[in-house]
């Protein structure tokens, strides 16, 4: 009798650990999250999961681009717990948003161009064709290189929405296909203009005016610049688990700090 409890005993025990290692098991692979998405939103989403895994250093989040229209594909289809995207939904759209903040789209041409201010009607003639010399919206004599983005880009679709109307952009435009490679564009080019994320200004792009106003965290957040659009992460219904607890923590004051620091303007929740 007592070989018999024995015996039993150490196959409830093999039991209880077998179940526990599947129970591990679960969680660490409930814990890997996908992102994907808009390139402008990328950057901010990688400096997120960076500075969440301070915090959480057994989270496991893979950061990846691919735009704005693969963010909400694979939202939707599940390859991704989380879409990025850096444009506003149509109402129809059965994806659950977060918006993290707002960004401004910054009109960048090179350091060396002498133009500080362009009004919306010189940026849809610039970018549609029908302008095509630096010296008509005053400055020096030199060919106007037009730089755009790819179809099912945020950026394009926003800057296409705001400044172009029912103008298109023009045939010959050099098409990028991430925020950086237009950046790299311009800067290497004093004659080029492109457009790129708010968040990622830096030294070598010149930021423009646009109808005399200046792209800031303050013309952002109370209208005044109007080239802006929305961050967002998406998930196809409630998210669980990592994601969760992530996106939780994204909205958080922890989050805000690092979206302010990265130049997303937080709105309130």
């Amino acid at each position: 009798m007592k070989k018999k409890n024995k015996y039993l005993i150490g196959i409830i025990a093999i039991i209880v650990i077998i179940a526990g290692a599947l129970i591990i098991s679960a969680d660490a692979g409930s814990s890997k999250v996908q992102v994907a998405g808009s390139t402008s939103v990328q950057p901010v989403a990688e400096k997120l999961v960076e500075v969440y895994k301070e915090s959480h250093p057994d989270a496991q989040i893979n950061v990846q681009g691919g735009g704005s229209s693969v963010g909400i594909k694979s939202a939707e289809d599940g390859s991704a717990d989380i879409g990025m995207c850096s444009k506003a939904l149509d109402n129809n759209s059965s994806l659950k948003q977060y918006e993290l903040g707002k960004d401004g789209i910054v009109i960048a041409i090179n350091p060396q161009n002498q133009v500080s201010d362009l009004s919306d009607e010189q940026l849809q003639g610039i970018f549609s064709g029908n302008i095509t010399n630096w010296n008509q919206v005053g400055g020096s004599d030199g060919k106007i290189n037009v730089i755009t983005r790819e179809e099912g880009s945020g950026t394009l679709d926003a800057f296409e929405s705001i400044v172009m109307g029912d103008s298109k952009i023009k045939d010959d435009a050099v098409v990028q296909s991430s925020t950086e490679a237009v950046k790299q564009s311009v800067s290497q080019d004093p004659n080029a203009i492109g457009f790129v994320s708010y968040a990622h200004i830096s030294d070598d792009i010149k930021a423009v005016n646009v109808n005399g106003v200046a792209p800031s965290d303050a013309t952002i957040a109370d209208g005044s610049y109007e080239l802006q659009r929305p961050f967002l992460f998406l998930t196809n219904g409630e998210p669980t688990g990592e994601t969760k607890n992530f996106i939780d923590w994204v909205l958080s004051d922890d989050g805000g700090k690092v979206l302010a620091d990265e130049k997303i303007i937080k709105t309130s929740k």
